[in-house]
């Protein structure tokens, strides 16, 4: 078989890429107006404007492309083929000499473009567009020097817990540096009881150490428990501020990089790695599901699609992409619970899709 792309090729790929960039501009779309609709209700906090709230919105577009493009890539490829298929075309290739493997090969490359272009901007465009978002948002509503604001926070460091209410990226002439606020730093003695409990209303990180300001700590002897108040003191620690930073921010906005820095960090302190693992394999799995939605839908075009409209064919994209959804969440859940491998959990729905979909390939063309 040639593999050289012939003009049949690029006329397969090009029906399949327009209905697929219009179903996915439609649904791209929904989802900002849907986003908008949710910021009506901040407007007037601060400085927080309808201006502010579009520019957001606008801001998180590559991440909420990149969430869509699957489901628009099936529902799209359906419709595409459909179309094809209701016109004669398909059979007309079919009669030219155009095996089925071929007509799946050149859709399958044209999606391969798109997918290689989501995975790229799911790791620059996606995440710095949302970081942006967030800042604006925080900046207008605040009117303070905080790029960013961040809630709940756990860490260790040897036999000391940390737990930080909130904090932000704090910004102050050019200097940068990680702010927590209302901060307890949990102490355990080398028999695991709890030696002593530091409130701190504010810790800043300054270059190899952080400064405690406004210190309450209570410690625990065996028979007794004293309290000081300390205006200020210095704690040594090598806590990695950017891992702090990124676990402070919601795991599903980070590129994967540091999804795995966030992985090697908690399974370093004992702590649970498993929404972090999620999100880090199902980003590597992320082609892979595009590609085995489309090519599972590829043999309908050539039967059931023929005689159906579009009302049909989109039905048949949601109903497979709702499908699959489905069933790769209950075994990412299932994997989540039993402390499976997610690699597994992502990899299942996929196989099972494809292996369906080569069966019934091979049906239809016997």
């Amino acid at each position: 078989m040639r593999l050289r792309p012939n003009l049949h090729d690029l006329y397969v790929g090009r029906v399949v890429l327009v209905t697929v960039l219009l179903t996915w501009a439609v649904l791209v779309g929904l989802d900002a107006v849907m986003a908008l609709s949710g910021e009506i209700g901040d407007l007037g906090k601060g400085n927080y404007t309808f201006g502010h709230a579009v520019a957001g919105v606008l801001y998180t577009l590559p991440r909420r492309a990149y969430v869509m493009f699957p489901t628009a890539a099936v529902i799209g490829s359906l419709m595409g083929l459909g179309q094809l298929a209701a016109s004669s075309e398909l059979t007309a290739l079919r009669a030219l000499g155009l095996s089925r493997r071929r007509l799946s090969i050149s859709v399958a490359v044209a999606l391969g473009l798109l997918t290689g272009l989501m995975v790229f901007s799911g790791e620059t465009l996606g995440p710095w567009g949302q970081q942006q978002s967030d800042r604006l948002k925080t900046s207008a509503r605040f009117g303070d020097v905080a790029l960013d604001r961040y809630y709940g926070l756990w860490a260790r460091e040897g036999n000391t817990f940390l737990y930080a209410q909130s904090g932000e990226e704090r910004d102050d002439g050019g200097k940068k540096w990680l702010q927590l606020r209302d901060v307890k730093l949990y102490e355990l003695a080398e028999d695991g009881r709890l030696a002593s409990i530091a409130h701190v209303m504010t810790a800043d990180h300054m270059e190899g150490y952080w400064l405690l300001k406004n210190v309450r700590r209570t410690t625990f002897h065996e028979r007794s428990v004293t309290q000081q108040q300390i205006a200020g003191e210095r704690w040594e620690s090598d806590l990695d501020t950017a891992v702090l930073s990124s676990s402070m921010t919601r795991a599903r906005n980070l590129p994967t990089s540091e999804l795995g820095q966030n992985i090697e960090y908690r399974k370093r302190n004992g702590l649970d790695a498993r929404e972090y693992e999620d999100l880090y394999w199902g980003r590597w799995f992320y082609p892979l599901n595009v590609l085995a939605l489309c090519l599972a839908a590829i043999p309908f075009a050539f039967g059931s699609l023929r005689s159906g409209g579009m009302g049909k064919r989109l039905f048949m994209g949601i109903v497979f992409a709702v499908g699959f959804w489905a069933l790769q969440t209950m075994f990412v859940r299932l994997a989540s619970a039993f402390h499976l491998d997610f690699r597994i959990a992502y990899a299942l729905p996929s196989i099972v899709l494809l292996l369906t979909s080569g069966l019934m390939f091979r049906r239809r063309s016997s």
